[in-house]
């Protein structure tokens, strides 16, 4: 395991800071070193590494005063003990990010957005699909109203809205958000990993109301845009197909489930 050594940590600060007010950070963490840095242990599937790595950066910021920094971070938290299924954890970088929008007034922004969503993400995720919502749509307000047709986030809000509609049985509604999903993201270069999730999703939704559905068309859909060859092999393309052999598998489709774990595989051991 290649581990950080101190001085990727480090970043150089002026001894001589003359400016010690409350509103203003001693130092700021340099964010695109942190989340370049969490990609890497990620990729190579080191979760423990990932959470040593984002702990220390989060009291950097702390000790830092560097709110907007723990913001940030908070908000990489809220998906990391997410895709560990730990909710207490996930549960308290939740309130600490919502509490630091209100702090620093940030909550009629695109940054808010992307806080709700992942908000909402961790309610939905731990089966609280009806506290999800409000935040979804909080989110939704302020993406629909800052961002571009063909901006991805909103692919991605539409197909995790879509989600939680699902689960409160609300069938019409999150099959118009999967279509929604699919329609933004067609619109964005590099976006086949993300419409094949929503049609796998779909496919979901149909089935769960009609079990003789043929949602063969669908299937065919999402492994030919999981196998887009021009797409990166890399470590979150490697998580995209871990996540979505299984619902291969539930269809039957034991090959395409077995491709994907294998391409997974071999992405984290590095071959």
């Amino acid at each position: 395991m290649n581990m950080l050594n101190k001085e990727d940590y480090e970043e150089p600060r002026c001894l001589l800071d003359m400016d010690r007010s409350a509103d203003r950070p001693a130092f700021s963490v340099p964010l695109g070193r942190v989340i370049e840095k969490l990609d890497e242990y990620l990729g190579r599937n080191d979760w423990p590494g990932a959470e040593r790595h984002l702990k220390y950066w989060l009291a950097e910021a702390k000790a830092g005063r560097d709110r907007r920094g723990e913001l940030a971070i908070r908000n990489e938290m809220m998906g990391y003990y997410r895709k560990s299924s730990r909710e207490e954890q996930a549960r308290e970088a939740m309130s600490e990010a919502l509490r630091l929008l209100d702090e620093l007034g940030m909550t009629e922004n695109i940054i808010a957005g992307t806080t709700y969503v992942n908000a909402a993400t961790v309610c939905k995720s731990f089966g609280h699909a009806d506290e999800a919502l409000p935040w979804f749509e909080k989110a939704r307000a302020l993406y629909e109203k800052e961002l571009p047709e063909s901006d991805g986030r909103l692919g991605g809000l539409y197909n995790n809205m879509a989600l939680a509609l699902a689960d409160l049985k609300r069938y019409p509604e999150a099959e118009s958000y999967y279509r929604k999903a699919l329609e933004t993201m067609k619109k964005v270069p590099g976006s086949e990993l993300e419409q094949a999730i929503t049609w796998l999703n779909l496919a979901d939704l149909i089935y769960e109301q009609d079990e003789n559905a043929d949602v063969n068309e669908m299937l065919e859909t999402a492994e030919a845009l999981l196998k887009t060859e021009s797409l990166p092999r890399n470590g979150y393309y490697a998580f995209v197909c871990k996540s979505c052999a299984p619902g291969f598998d539930f269809y039957g489709w034991f090959m395409t489930a077995k491709e994907l774990r294998e391409a997974a595989e071999k992405i984290y051991a590095g071959t």
